[in-house]
């Protein structure tokens, strides 16, 4: 499985929902306008990113099981 090439992006796109999940939290504490404008630009790109990473896992399912 790991060196299946699908899946190598399916959990590269996963790491990067994780890594924009941290930096969107990270800029709730800082209080200001600025960072809450940057912060909902994180949460929106994670949604995108989720998107993906969640058509790739069905991706590498359906061509792990024949597709």
């Amino acid at each position: 499985m790991m060196n299946d090439p699908v899946f190598l992006v399916a959990a590269a796109a996963m790491l990067a929902v994780v890594v924009i999940l941290a930096l969107g939290i990270s800029h709730f504490g800082k209080g200001d306008i600025e960072s809450a404008k940057k912060s909902n630009r994180m949460m929106k790109l994670r949604i995108i990113m989720q998107f993906v990473a969640v058509c790739l896992i069905l991706f590498f399912l359906w061509f792990r099981s024949g597709g």
